[in-house]
C-alpha cells in the first residue's frame, strides 16, 4: 500500500455527516438526482455539507457572476445557484462534453437552464480569456494545479468577493512529511493563500476540507 493511501482519513466522522446531511433539506429536489448519480459512478462531489457552504457564501453577498474551475456535472455550481438571484449567471468550465450536457439537462429540469455558461476545455485557459469581476471564483481543478489557479482567480475577482477551494485538507495527506504531486499541490496553494496580503483565508474541515478566501484589497 502507497504511503499516500495509509494516510488517508475521514476529515469528518462519516456519523457527524450523516447527522447534519438528515436534519437539512435540500434546496433544489433535483440535487438529490445529482448525488444519486454522482455515487452511481463514483464521481467525487463536494457533497451537501459543502454546498450549503457554498449556497450560504452566494447569498452573504448577492453574488451575481460566479466562475467555477473544475465543474464536473454541475452539482457544486447548482448549490451556487441556489443562494444566487433570479439574474445571476454561473460560468462553469470542464475537459469533458459529456459532463456539460450533463450539467445542462440538470439545469434543465431545475428550471435554470439560463443560468449558466458550461465552457469545455482547459479550465485555466478559459478563465485566462474572461473578463471580470466575478463575485466569487470556486476552483476543484487537478491538485497539483492548483498553485496555478491563485493568480487566475485574483485576475478576476473583485474586492469583497470569496475565492473558494475544495479538497483542501485532502483526506488527510495534507499531514505527510512529504506527499506525491497532488498533495504538494494542495498544500503549495494553502501556503500562498494564507501568505496572501490581499486576502484573509480560513480553511474549513469540512468533508474534505474548503478553504474560504475573502479579498480585502
Amino acid at each position: 500500500m502507497r504511503e499516500s493511501e495509509e494516510m488517508d482519513i475521514d476529515i469528518v466522522d462519516p456519523r457527524v455527516e450523516r447527522y447534519l446531511e438528515q436534519i437539512s433539506a435540500l434546496p433544489v429536489a433535483v440535487l438529490s438526482e445529482m448525488e444519486k448519480h454522482g455515487k452511481s459512478i463514483g464521481f467525487p462531489m463536494v457533497g451537501p455539507l459543502v454546498g450549503r457552504v457554498l449556497q450560504l457564501l452566494a447569498r452573504s453577498i448577492q453574488a451575481k457572476r460566479v466562475l467555477e474551475l473544475g465543474s464536473g456535472f454541475g452539482y457544486s455550481a447548482m448549490w451556487f445557484a441556489s443562494g444566487m438571484p433570479t439574474d445571476g449567471l454561473l460560468i462553469l468550465s470542464d475537459h469533458s462534453r459529456d459532463n456539460a450536457e450533463a450539467a445542462r439537462r440538470y439545469f434543465q429540469s431545475a428550471g435554470w437552464a439560463d443560468r449558466i455558461d458550461y465552457r469545455v476545455g482547459n479550465a485555466l485557459e478559459i478563465a485566462s480569456a474572461l473578463s471580470g469581476p466575478f463575485d466569487i471564483v470556486f476552483c476543484d481543478i487537478d491538485k497539483e494545479s492548483y498553485p496555478r489557479a491563485l493568480p487566475v482567480a485574483r485576475s478576476l475577482l473583485r474586492v469583497g468577493g470569496y475565492f473558494v477551494c475544495d479538497n483542501m485538507l485532502w483526506k488527510g495527506r495534507v499531514l505527510q512529511a512529504r506527499g506525491d504531486a497532488t498533495t504538494e499541490g494542495v498544500r503549495s496553494l494553502t501556503r500562498l493563500l494564507l501568505e496572501a496580503q490581499d486576502l484573509v483565508t480560513t480553511i474549513l474541515p469540512v468533508h474534505d476540507g474548503l478553504s474560504v478566501s475573502l479579498r480585502i484589497n
